[in-house]
């Protein structure tokens, strides 16, 4: 009972405060807001001509038509489910229903401020102060933030909770709200969002819907899909708080997968106009989108939308043909990005093939989702490690090599086709996506490089370095199809950074320029000279041609660069490309995250990716990015990467920055003696007349054992019958690697096998040559075998427990050199299960 007086105590305070203030804003502002609040003053709509939203070249692309004639169908409030009704009060006004249809306290808060020379800022109105916001104050009235709107807002507020019950209130702000996608009022909100009537809406769909009005473009699911699952956990919460559903239940809706879809309207674009439309909501206030007779003028070409729209229709349906022999491929989803690399323009969006398909979730903007990008990340990594000390002409060895985790796991990065290349220079390894060989490279420039290259360039989604290993050069991260298209076009333009823009200027009725988006002044990304090699390599049909082909869907009738992207599970892949005027990203995969079937970047995006930049492309004249200064042409042993000495036998030219071009001449092709009688190397004693020259390739001791195992000829060893013919190894310090163990690798015996047959192979090898070495291997501090000759390996019986090993190498003349120390283990074998009988 004391609880009931204290609360009807508080809300006598709060009426009394209310008609103190009304006091005040009528002395204030005059008694001209006492005007009768009739039900029709309340709907009055005075004609308006629809805001049009064109193309560039001014051809209609929507109509954002007058609420009262548009996507806007007002229903009774017993039509709304009751939890839709519950989540907007408790999100919105959680007195709703025994406030005064005012907040006294936040008016006077308002005074404050604007007594202290601050500015009223929107928030915390009541659902009334909306209503009378909405529907009685005049757009220029709704835009001001001062004590004087507030004042009057609150005054209507309160005449209208007077005049009308609460539930009629409530109606009213419900069919009135705006909640994003040009949808005003829950039941254009609810078929726009769920093509689904109102009441048929449950928990999930009400709480989400419900988080909308505060800020329709941040929280539009078609656009933002986590901003707004967060913002619906937060209606859920408050729901609960206010005792409408239980802590179980709003648990249960949280987790609830939301299926969204859209209604047939006439409109082209329709993932770039709703784009648009939350520009627009950013940047011109709501009221006077609604006032209507704007002219919105975009970035977007619609001849190119609809070659794109078509490339992306033609290859699913290719892909969704029964061919013999071939698997269900599994693809029903794709999306694709055309941008000018000079401006920034987008001149065609296309958010996946079917806007109004329920079925594949169609009305998500998957060119704005977060997706692992694969390996069409890499020429991220490689503008990075170009930018400091390597060049297309690196050479780094691709064979098998664990890497250790931040956790302190093994990681062994695999190549796409399994299998390992041996030595290889930059500009294949990026050409053919080398996997071993782009860790290798983030290994080198490091993280936090590839993380500042990729924001430099646009992208934003990786700035926390310490969330990523060396897979992030792989695709471990997330990016956006229209923000890695954006870093592609910088590339484009000569390492400028690009910001993608969408408007161009916004008209009113009578042609006055409102507002207009320049083009920002561009940031260098990355220098010139990096963008062009990047450029150069992306567009070596010859260099990819190991692993795509000659004639694969990459290589346009002109130059282009491009690289593909597929992620190990199957869920997406990725080609993104570019010319000097036109960068286009393409993403294929589908919108539940199911694996598509035999379908890679070169198969599933790349005939989208050809087929739009040939279409976009048709009748422009051919472009080609030019050397910029500060770039030379220097010849180079193709194998070595190194300046050629006379028994190169495949040289080329390649680019360098100025300043890095190789100083060092080639060592792996040398002339050596050959005895004939023993094919082995002539010593001295040999006889001349048994003695040839031969040219051999004497490989880095790091891919010796590769090039064995590829059955590659190998400098033979010397003639016994004549010795002192051993060749000088090349010039170096002597370091030693373990091959196996993997580092902090766990290994479990087996209580089906013999002790005596389960063996773990131990095996090093040199980073430098050596001419001969013993190598022997320790365990825990234990000489446990020795190899004197190459491959250097040996087969250790597995012992259960904590392990350490070492090798040390020894040379004939007496030099030893050691190893790293690797940790594993060793588990023994599992418990049988119990026999049940």
């Amino acid at each position: 009972m004391d609880t009931e007086k204290q609360n009807r105590r508080l809300r006598r305070i709060g009426w009394i405060a209310a008609v103190l203030v009304i006091a005040l804003a009528v002395m204030a502002g005059g008694f001209a807001l006492l005007q009768p609040l009739s039900p029709d003053r309340l709907m009055a709509q005075a004609p308006r001509p629809a805001t049009q939203i064109l193309d560039r070249n001014g051809r209609l692309l929507y109509e954002i038509l007058d609420p009262a004639t548009g996507r806007h169908r007002e229903i009774r409030l017993n039509e709304m489910p009751l939890y839709l009704r519950q989540a907007t009060i408790a999100t919105e006004d959680a007195s709703f229903y025994s406030n005064p249809g005012v907040d006294p306290w936040g008016i006077i808060r308002a005074a404050w401020i604007n007594l202290r020379g601050g500015e009223v800022l929107a928030g915390g109105s009541t659902i009334t102060q909306q209503v009378a916001r909405i529907l009685l104050l005049s757009p220029e009235e709704r835009a001001e933030r001062t004590l004087a709107r507030k004042l009057k807002e609150s005054i209507l507020a309160y005449r209208l909770a007077r005049q009308f019950s609460k539930d009629d209130v409530l109606a009213l702000y419900m069919n009135q709200a705006y909640y994003g996608s040009m949808a005003y009022g829950v039941e254009a909100a609810a078929q726009t969002y769920f093509a689904k009537p109102a009441r048929e809406l449950d928990l999930a769909e009400c709480a989400l819907l419900a988080g909308l009005p505060q800020a329709p473009a941040v929280y539009n699911p078609l656009a933002n899909l986590k901003p707004a699952k967060e913002r619906q956990a937060v209606v859920l919460r408050l729901m609960a708080k206010q005792g409408y559903i239980t802590a179980e239940q709003a648990a249960e809706a949280g987790r609830e997968t939301l299926h969204f879809a859209a209604t047939l309207f006439p409109i082209q674009a329709p993932h770039f106009v709703m784009y648009v439309r939350d520009l627009l909501s950013a940047q011109i206030p709501e009221d006077v989108l609604r006032a209507g007779g704007l002219k919105v003028y975009t970035t977007l070409d619609l001849n190119h939308q609809r070659a794109v729209e078509d490339a992306i229709q033609r290859h699913l349906a290719e892909l969704a043909e029964e061919k013999p022999g071939e698997p269900d491929h599994n693809v029903h989803n794709a999306a694709a990005v055309a941008i000018s690399p000079q401006t920034g323009d987008i001149l065609a969006m296309v958010g996946s093939p079917d806007y109004f398909n329920a079925e594949i979730d169609g009305a998500v903007n998957a060119a704005l989702a977060l997706r692992q990008p694969g390996s069409a990340i890499k020429p991220i990594t490689y503008a990075a490690a170009f930018s400091r000390d390597y060049s297309p002409a690196t050479m780094l060895v691709d064979t098998r090599e664990a890497f250790t985790t931040k956790e302190g796991d093994p990681y062994i990065p695999m190549n796409y086709d399994l299998r390992f290349h041996g030595p290889v220079l930059l500009r294949q390894a990026l050409a053919c996506s080398y996997n071993l060989i782009a860790v290798k490279v983030l290994q080198h420039v490091g993280i936090d490089a590839l993380v500042q290259t990729a924001r430099d360039l646009g992208i934003t989604t990786l700035d926390d370095s310490d969330r990523w290993g060396l897979a992030l050069t792989l695709g471990g991260g997330e990016v956006s199809l229209l923000q890695l298209t954006q870093a592609y076009a910088a590339f484009a333009n000569s390492g400028n950074s690009v910001a993608a823009r969408a408007i161009l200027r916004v008209e009113d009725a009578q042609g006055r320029v409102l507002a207009s988006w320049d083009v920002p002044e561009p940031a260098q990304a990355v220098s010139p000279q990096v963008a062009f090699l990047i450029t150069d390599v992306l567009s070596d049909n010859a260099a990819r041609a190991f692993v795509f082909g000659e004639n694969s869907p990459l290589r346009l009738s002109r130059p282009a660069a491009a690289k593909t992207g597929t992620t190990t599970d199957w869920r997406d892949n990725w080609t993104v490309g570019y010319t000097p005027n036109l960068a286009v990203g393409v993403w294929t995969g589908n919108a539940d995250n199911s694996p598509m079937r035999d379908v890679s970047g070169i198969t599933g995006a790349a005939p989208v990716w050809h087929d739009a930049m040939e279409s976009i492309l048709r009748g422009l004249p051919e472009e080609i990015i030019a050397p910029p200064g500060g770039v030379v042409q220097v010849e180079i042993c193709a194998d070595s990467g190194l300046l050629p000495n006379p028994d190169c036998p495949h040289r080329r030219l390649e680019w360098f920055i100025q300043g890095k071009e190789p100083t060092e001449t080639c060592v792996w092709h040398r002339t050596v003696r050959i005895d004939r009688l023993s094919g082995l190397l002539a010593g001295p004693n040999c006889p001349a007349e048994s003695v040839e020259e031969r040219v051999y390739v004497f490989w880095p001791a790091e891919a010796m054992d590769w090039a064995r195992d590829q059955g590659l000829s190998l400098p033979p060893a010397a003639c016994p019958l004549h010795p002192s013919g051993e060749p000088a190894p090349i010039p170096g310090a002597l370091s030693l690697a373990l091959v196996s163990p993997d580092p902090n690798a766990v290994y479990r015996l087996s209580a089906a096998l013999p002790a005596n047959l389960q063996s773990l192979e131990l095996a090093a090898r040199f980073l430098s040559d050596a001419a001969q070495a013993t190598i022997t291997f320790y365990v825990d501090g234990a000489a446990v075998g020795e190899d004197a000759e190459p491959p250097y390996r040996m087969m250790w019986p597995m012992q259960p427990g904590e392990h350490t090993i070492w090798a040390v190498a020894a040379t004939p003349s007496g030099e030893q050199f050691a190893s790293e120390t690797r940790r594993f283990s060793v588990l023994p074998p599992e418990a049988p299960a119990p026999v049940l009988n």
